[in-house]
């Protein structure tokens, strides 16, 4: 089979906030840069930010968010390092990764080969990339980020590939066939586990990747209440259904201290 040339990389946007070292931003680009002309889809898009916190006391302070458009797919990561240099690194490593997974994900559309097992999902080296959370404290914290939007409806596996996909903790989606909001995450014996707003309605079909399923079912509270359990759990993020609209919503940790809301549009 003819391989395709390789293409040409879009303008790379590069953001950098704090002290950063010489030339750091042209380092991003190029190492980007080279992974996307390794990729046989279009990148359409391509946007990195570099930022520096300025506490001392973490250990990681260097943090490199990544977001791709890869023809029509988006793709993201985000990973902390203790200097610049090493989390742009890092940030190459897991993009490169998650290039991989869709270029499985689109043979196995186009009738190419299997779709990918379960287990080449996860990787060993998911928690230790993560940015530490800002250690501000509970009477400074706000919600500063509000996303409100219309939840994909999705199988269980397309859920779990899109929170790998776009590098995140977890994913509030609705399951196609019960229409209940859910949430999937990293946790269990399996590596994933399942929330549902309502337990007593299960998904109609079982998923191929491995993850267990919570038989507890979503607390029914305000933003306040849930803003508290958060703090006192001391988990990265809380699944609760709203005490108005009864849909599924999601408290969560920003790596700056603060607190960022998910909630559907009805």
């Amino acid at each position: 089979m003819k391989r395709s040339a390789p293409q040409q990389a879009p303008d790379i946007q590069v953001e950098a906030q704090g002290q950063m070292p010489p030339d750091v931003t042209e380092y991003a680009r190029e190492k980007v840069g080279a992974l996307i002309e390794r990729t046989r889809e279009p990148v359409l898009f391509a946007r990195v930010k570099l930022t520096h916190m300025a506490n001392p006391a973490m250990q990681r302070p260097a943090v490199a968010q990544a977001n791709l458009d890869v023809n029509g797919r988006l793709a993201r990561a985000h990973v902390a390092a203790p200097t610049m240099t090493e989390a742009v690194d890092q940030l190459q490593d897991r993009l490169s990764e998650r290039m991989q997974r869709l270029e499985r994900h689109w043979q196995a559309r186009r009738g190419r080969m299997p779709v990918p097992e379960p287990h080449e999902w996860r990787h060993g080296s998911e928690r230790a990339q993560r940015p530490d959370y800002f250690p501000r404290p509970a009477e400074e914290r706000q919600v500063v980020r509000h996303k409100s939007f219309s939840l994909a409806r999705e199988t269980l596996d397309e859920a779990a590939f899109e929170m790998e996909m776009m590098d995140y903790g977890f994913h509030l989606f609705t399951d196609i066939d019960t229409g209940e909001d859910c949430v999937v995450y990293r946790g269990g014996p399996t590596g994933y586990r399942l929330a549902l707003a309502h337990p007593d309605n299960p998904p109609v079909d079982g998923a191929a990747v491995p993850l267990t399923v919570s038989e507890m079912p979503a607390p029914r509270m305000r933003v306040d209440e849930a803003k508290q359990r958060l703090d006192i759990s001391g988990f990265p993020f809380v699944f609760f259904t709203d005490e108005e609209t009864g849909r599924g919503n999601v408290l969560y940790h920003r790596y700056d201290g603060h607190y960022g809301l998910i909630t559907p549009v009805e």
